[in-house]
């Protein structure tokens, strides 16, 4: 579809002929707000119609269409001071609306949240899920909380292992009692109220922003004012963490809009579906509780700008409500194009596979285009984006709290399975917006470098020289720049991960490079824990010097992640996958709580052999908090089986398992790392260490008895046509290996972290086969985690292209069984720590070789005992397991050592399979 045509059709559909308003106003509401608004709108070139409250009925827009009054584009509804007044307009009605016609309602919001019954009616139909909502809200009502056999939804449940998030979706069809609450808290009690401006311009999928000011009440001293919402968390509230206690009340107020989401598609249904107005809108009034400045409480939700219970407002409440009307109008009716950025974002989503490739993600099929209506929202999200001014993007969020509320509300409400779930739109709408930030961070680091690049100095000094090093985020070097100190060093956090560097120079004649001449001038650079080295080669391209070169040097340390020593009240958290990468967006993320009886259970000492490598697990790790990771002790962290155990084998175990045997290793530098630490592992030492890109042999592994060879695959250097094929490269190393044994004594042990796929499992068989080889074992290391960042020269993958790696790995692994093949799921082992990645541009290292004398990442913990025995034993175990291990890699005398804990338990998985038969441990 060409974007021209686009446009035009978008505007067709949904772009109206007149800006014409229409203002309906209620007879209690004031004139001088009615102006107000009638001021706002003409400024944005509206012509303004005001319409007087009915007595017969509510106003609709098929009165709206007779008399003198004529056809509109934009409805607002102002609101009515009365209980109980008019609607405005019904919801019947709205579905008779124009595609181009706007109204500042959306009835669904309007009667889940801005009123009693509904608010209370969403508590029932969701009590696990603990809305943050005060109870009150629930005690005049006719479903007013008593004890019953139910009540134990609203306490604190033991939580499911594997499906912490596993909500029977027949719970939105049954009636629930609320709990009742320990404490009714009383408005007295309140420390503090705080009215946070909510902009909601579409329910399904939501699309939310907050407004940078809110207005506190303070009960206790009857005092209120306006205030910046960073600046009331970091003074008035004075959290220990101003940004968490953001966070927080976000959360507060996305739990309940996407309670309201929920609970809209579940009653959305079926042929009588109601879809709303696409382009509606509503500015709400969460009220926000604070008891003691304890976590936040939604009071109450209001569907108009509110400032206090009286009628009467006063100076400050009017020019607060002017500001923020004005905002609101300025916000929504720019008139910014976004088809520029939206072309950018909508090819790198299609190329990438979002909007495309067809299959469970429900994703479009190939060579079709988005519906007008699908590319008109997203266009506008990306306007949105592109205009926040005074408001903050509120939802869809990459923040990992609101992305576990996903999960938790979309997986009761709209199952994945269905096309165009509000998953999926979601989904789709976070992609945008990843897209949307990596695009703003790009040019806003170009804009910079282009006006450094264009302001530089034509003169004839025959210096050169770095004028300044440019970085995003901004490094603080050591020392400070100057231009005659040629090396630096930084620190960055650990969830840093990359780094964008330029620099400027004293003259236009100089130019930089980066690495080297091939590179370009400035760059993304991926940041692998440890020291990062990056050189900055300045050269004098002018005719009259000839080529000089003047070599700066930085060197990026990233901190391991944060952590805690143990402590005695330790507990025992498990995850699979990180919230900031998510592979299965309807699974639980980050750290989650694990029960006593079930690390008991893992604990005993008869627990059982895994009986394959691909046996479902999750990293544990000991923490005073699963809601806090950096309350974890990050060294003790140990890869678990579901059900049994992967045997660990001390080296004399480990040599005559594998004395008599050949292994061959064949793939790219994530098999060389294993290669590598096996080689250590049995004998005791590494002698000799580097990138092999070609094929190697080595003899002298466990005294000579247990040879082993590799060939680096693929060769992506060279040509396609000169590269040799796989088929090749397998015959090749098979040849150098010469002789083999056609039994398990001979091992090929094939991986990649992303090139695998299952046609290669197929010329492995068929090569095997003619080369008399079948009955060797053969053992897959699956793909990995990789690739993920934005880093310059390299593709980079989006989350869905992620997403469809796993898949392509269970293919992987069920055609690795279908062969009688061994595997390693290595993928599966990466995922979570996809952040813990070493040195290298492709973030997908989880192994480094370094030089002995260096610091190394081991540290032998003495276990404290927890106070929970179980828990305290299970880490305990494990620590002598890691000791065990490592008793054959301490050896100091050793030239060179292959540090990683990942690739360290993927390593550990690959031995215990080689040895798995005909030994028991």
């Amino acid at each position: 579809c060409r974007l021209g045509q686009i446009q035009k059709s978008i505007e067709t559909h949904f772009g109206g002929h007149d800006r014409r308003a229409l203002l309906y106003r209620p007879s209690s509401f004031s004139e001088t707000e009615l102006r107000l608004h009638q001021h706002i709108l003409t400024q944005h070139r509206y012509t303004v119609v005001i319409a007087e409250e009915r007595l017969e009925a509510g106003l609709g827009p098929r009165l709206l269409e007779k008399g003198d009054l004529g056809s509109w584009d934009l409805l607002i509804c102002l609101s009515s001071r009365k209980a109980g007044g008019k609607p405005c307009i019904s919801k019947e009605d709205m579905c008779l609306l124009g595609l181009h016609q706007k109204v500042n309602i959306l009835p669904e919001i309007q009667h889940q949240l801005c009123r009693k019954e509904g608010l209370c009616q969403i508590i029932r139909r969701f009590p696990e899920l603990r809305l943050p909502v005060s109870p009150s809200v629930c005690l005049d009502q006719s479903i007013q909380s008593k004890p019953s056999t139910s009540s134990h939804l609203l306490k604190a449940v033991k939580p499911h292992m594997w499906k912490p998030w596993d909500w029977r979706r027949e719970q939105l069809n049954q009636t629930t009692v609320l709990a009742p609450h320990d404490t009714i808290f009383r408005t007295e009690e309140l420390s503090v109220i705080l009215k946070a401006y909510v902009l909601v311009t579409s329910l399904s999928p939501l699309r939310a922003f907050i407004h940078s000011t809110g207005t506190v009440w303070n009960p206790p001293k009857k005092k209120r004012f306006t205030v910046k919402l960073q600046t009331f968390f970091e003074t008035f509230l004075t959290a220990s963490s101003p940004l968490q206690a953001f966070d927080n009340m976000k959360e507060a107020i996305s739990k309940l809009l996407l309670a309201a989401e929920a609970f809209s598609e579940t009653s959305t249904r079926g042929p009588k579906a109601f879809r709303g107005c696409r382009l509606c809108f509503q500015l709400l009034t969460f009220d926000i509780g604070y008891y003691s400045f304890r976590h936040p409480v939604v009071l109450q939700v209001h569907e108009h700008l509110h400032f206090h219970d009286d009628d009467n407002e006063d100076f400050e409440d009017q020019s607060t409500e002017e500001f923020l009307l004005q905002d609101t109008y300025n916000f929504l009716f720019s008139n910014e194009s976004s088809l520029p950025m939206f072309s950018e974002i909508f090819q790198g989503l299609y190329q990438s596979g979002v909007f495309k490739v067809s299959g469970e993600n429900y994703q479009k099929e190939p060579n079709q285009c988005l519906s007008l209506e699908e590319m008109h929202s997203i266009m506008t999200f990306i306007q949105e984006l592109g205009n926040l001014q005074q408001f903050q993007l509120l939802f869809p969020s990459t923040t990992p709290g609101i992305q576990s509320l996903i999960r938790e509300f979309y997986g009761i409400a709209s199952p994945i399975d269905q096309p165009g779930s509000a998953l999926t739109q979601s989904w789709s709408l976070l992609s945008v917006f990843e897209q949307f930030q990596l695009l703003n961070k790009k040019l806003s680091f170009v804009c910079h470098f282009c006006f450094v690049l264009f302001s530089c100095v034509l003169t004839d000094d025959t210096q050169c020289y770095i004028k300044q090093i440019l970085t995003h985020p901004r490094l603080e070097l050591n020392p400070e720049f100057n231009p005659k100190i040629k090396d630096y060093y930084s620190e960055v956090p650990f969830d840093v991960v990359t780094v964008t560097i330029g620099a400027e120079t004293s003259k236009c004649q100089c130019k930089v490079y980066l690495h080297d001449r091939a590179r370009p001038s400035f760059a993304n650079y991926p940041l692998g824990l440890g020291m990062n080295k990056i050189s900055m080669l300045v050269v004098d391209e002018s005719p009259a010097q000839g080529e000089t070169l003047i070599t700066y040097k930085l060197t990026i340390y990233r901190e391991d992640r944060p952590s805690l020593p143990l402590f005695e009240d330790f507990t025992a958290c498990g995850f699979v996958q990180d919230c900031g990468l998510l592979i299965h967006p309807e699974e639980s993320c980050g750290l989650q709580p694990i029960s006593s009886d079930y690390i008991e259970a893992i604990s005993r000492p008869e627990l059982k052999i895994c009986p394959s490598g691909d046996t479902t697990g999750q990293w544990i790790v000991p923490c005073l908090s699963c809601s806090d990771a950096r309350t974890c002790d990050w060294r003790a962290v140990t890869w678990q089986p579901l059900d049994c155990r992967h045997a660990v084998l001390s080296r004399p175990e480990l040599r005559r398992c594998l004395r008599g045997r050949k292994i061959l290793f064949i793939g790219d530098s994530t098999n060389r790392g294993i290669m590598y630490y096996l080689i250590e592992r049995l004998n005791d030492t590494l002698q000799e260490w580097q990138k092999v890109h070609g094929t190697r042999s080595y003899p002298n592994v466990n005294g000579g008895k247990t040879p082993v060879s590799y060939s680096y695959y693929p060769q992506f250097w060279m040509s396609p046509a000169l590269r040799p094929t796989f088929e090749t490269a397998l015959e090749h190393l098979l040849q150098r290996s010469r002789p083999l044994e056609n039994t398990a004594q001979t091992v090929l042990v094939v991986g990649g972290v992303q090139w695998l796929n299952a046609n290669h499992l197929q010329i492995i068989h068929k090569v095997l086969k003619r080369e008399n080889l079948l009955n060797i074992l053969v053992i897959i290391k699956t793909l990995g985690i990789g690739f993920h960042l934005p880093v310059d020269g390299l593709h980079f993958l989006t989350q869905s292209e992620v997403q469809n790696l796993w898949k392509e790995n269970v293919i992987i692994l069920d055609a690795a069984k279908t062969y009688g093949y061994e595997v390693v799921d290595t993928f599966t082992i990466t995922m979570g720590r996809y952040k813990e990645f070493l040195q290298g541009t492709c973030g997908c290292h989880f192994h480094e070789v370094v030089k002995s004398e260096l610091p190394r990442e081991y540290h032998f913990i003495k276990v404290k005992q927890s106070r929970n025995h179980i828990v305290g034993k299970y880490f305990s175990n494990q620590s002598k397991l890691q000791q065990r291990q490592q008793d054959s890699v301490t050896n100091f005398q050793s030239p060179y050592h292959v540090r990683g804990p990942i690739n360290q338990v993927c390593s550990e998985i690959l031995l215990s399979r080689i040895c798995a038969g005909g030994r028991t441990a």
